[in-house]
């Protein structure tokens, strides 16, 4: 049974053709991971099938009655509201049978007896949907959904206007999670979600008995949840069943297939085409040409899928430090409260450092603090003289630049085609590069800050979760560059299977925390 279709939908941005006569189904149950690379459109096909915006042709029909929750990392949050509020707000219609319960019991005080008989059976049946829904324990199943995804090590109780972006996605997936829906809608939910809690989504998903569509570039993480998968590429939307690696593997034979078939063709094609030249003129062949080139017109002809330019990274290195990189001395980390116990530590030139640890206990505090962009709480830490750092931050700044003068502007040296080779040769189209960085999706943003890094020498590279949003490829490069990097390394990242191969120590910085983990 179909809960949703999309049928000859086809959408274009800015004279780019985002989805051209795209069909889609989800049936009962299916968990469906929808996964191509940056840029081709998985996000704006989420918003065409939950009504943001309208395609420019086809139409999207859902199942009567359906209930769907998106995850959509645009939403705003209500400034005064503390995250234990927002939590509540998932099981608001309960609280609104609560109130008219509470509201009938008033009325019974002046109620006759006909009217006291109605309110006694609406109060029945509202408090036997409260006790089914589990009304009565909705403290608890925040706790723990909460807890699972890591909002508990913020505190229920703290402003929703005080908390970062990765922190504002984490409260919106939580309160969509517990609001249940027969269908989820979920872009990039692992995204700033550390191991554990990614592991707790993990298991939540593969046991969800309802249906949900999963934007992701997580491989293990997909192979592990969906059973269908849908790829978008060059417009064009296509079903497979299984999970992420059935998918290649029919992807690689179907490609095999479509070149094999493409050559022959074309062998086809250049033998019509030298019987016509050389018989067309002879009156008594001329008709078999005739023939022939008719053959050709009816011809359908196969293309091949045009090459999408994929990035390379190689991060220059400009000189030796000392022997030390970072020196840190009874370091306390932090902002208005301590996040770590005194520790000491250094990190030697040429060590490759990855940064683990469940989120809140300070990943990006410590990189922030060892590039002296914050002070610590106490202690010392000591940046080598001679260290030339490049740093990548996990968030991103919108703009309404175009790509190229985004880029331009901070390196005005370069001349016009100079600029567009750079980005070029990261992964970013003339339309991209003509596109306002703000409508960038999340890799292509990404593609752009690490061009920036690719253009001076640096000794010393830190990365605070650069693979959030990357494409297969993309993380394919940059785990690539940072390998082949002669200079210093410290990275953090929630997937081990980035960092695991190319650094040399990892770090925990539960090891270090003063709060209980």
């Amino acid at each position: 049974m179909s809960v949703l279709t999309a049928e000859h939908v086809t959408h274009g941005f800015g004279g780019r053709q985002i989805l051209d006569d795209a069909t889609f189904r989800m049936n009962k149950g299916e968990h469906i991971g929808l996964v191509g690379a940056n840029g081709e459109g998985k996000t704006t096909f989420l918003r065409i099938i939950t009504g943001e915006i309208a395609p420019d042709e086809g139409k999207v029909s859902w199942c009567n009655h359906i209930t769907s929750g998106y995850l959509d990392q645009r939403t705003k949050l209500e400034p005064g509201k503390t995250i234990r509020e927002v939590l509540r707000e998932a099981f608001s219609h309960y609280y609104d049978l609560e109130a008219e319960m509470l509201s009938d019991y008033e009325k019974m005080a002046e109620a006759g007896e006909d009217e006291m008989e109605r309110l006694l059976e609406d109060v029945g049946e509202i408090q036997d949907i409260l006790e089914h829904s589990g009304f009565y324990t909705i403290d608890a199943k925040i706790e723990e959904y909460a807890n699972g995804l890591g909002l508990t090590d913020i505190g229920l109780d703290k402003d929703v206007s005080e908390l970062s972006g990765g922190q504002r996605t984490k409260v919106l997936l939580t309160k969509l999670l517990l609001e249940d829906p027969m269908i989820l809608i979920l872009d990039e939910p692992t995204n700033f979600l550390d191991e554990n809690h990614i592991r707790w989504l993990k298991r939540f998903l593969t046991d969800y008995e309802n249906a949900f569509i999963l934007v992701s570039h997580d491989v293990p993480f997909l192979n592990d949840v969906v059973n269908v998968i849908y790829h978008v590429e060059d417009a064009h939307l296509e079903r497979y069943t299984g999970n992420y690696d059935d998918f290649m593997r029919m992807y690689e034979i179907k490609q095999e297939q479509l070149e094999q078939a493409y050559k022959k063709q074309q062998k086809e094609i250049a033998d019509l085409e030298d019987f016509i030249a050389r018989n067309k003129a002879r009156i008594a062949t001329t008709n078999m040409a005739k023939s022939r080139q008719k053959k050709l017109d009816k011809m359908d002809k196969i293309e091949l899928r045009s090459e999408k330019p994929e990035p390379k990274f190689r991060f220059e290195y400009s000189r030796a430090p000392g022997k030390y990189v970072v020196e840190a001395e009874n370091l306390v980390i932090g902002y208005d409260e301590p996040l770590t116990k005194p520790v000491s530590f250094h990190i030697e030139r040429g060590k490759k450092i990855a940064i683990k640890g469940v989120n809140g206990l300070g990943k990006s505090t410590l990189l922030k603090t060892m590039l002296g962009i914050i002070p610590p709480v106490s202690g010392e830490v000591k940046l080598d003289y001679y260290a030339e750092p490049a740093y990548f931050e996990q968030e991103a700044e919108e703009s309404s630049k175009t790509t190229l003068q985004d880029f331009w502007d901070d390196f005005p040296y370069l001349d016009n085609g100079q600029a567009r080779r750079a980005l070029a040769q990261c992964g970013l189209t003339n339309e991209h590069m003509e596109s306002q960085v703000r409508v960038l999706s999340g890799g292509e943003n990404a593609k752009l800050r690490i061009c920036k890094l690719m253009q001076k020498p640096f000794n010393f590279l830190v990365l605070d979760e650069p693979t959030n949003h990357l494409d297969v490829k993309a993380k394919e490069a940059l785990k690539k560059a940072v390998g082949e990097f002669k200079g210093t390394v410290v990275l953090v990242s929630h997937e081990p299977e980035f960092y695991e191969g190319v650094v040399t120590d990892i770090w925990n910085i539960e090891d270090w925390t003063v709060r209980i983990v």
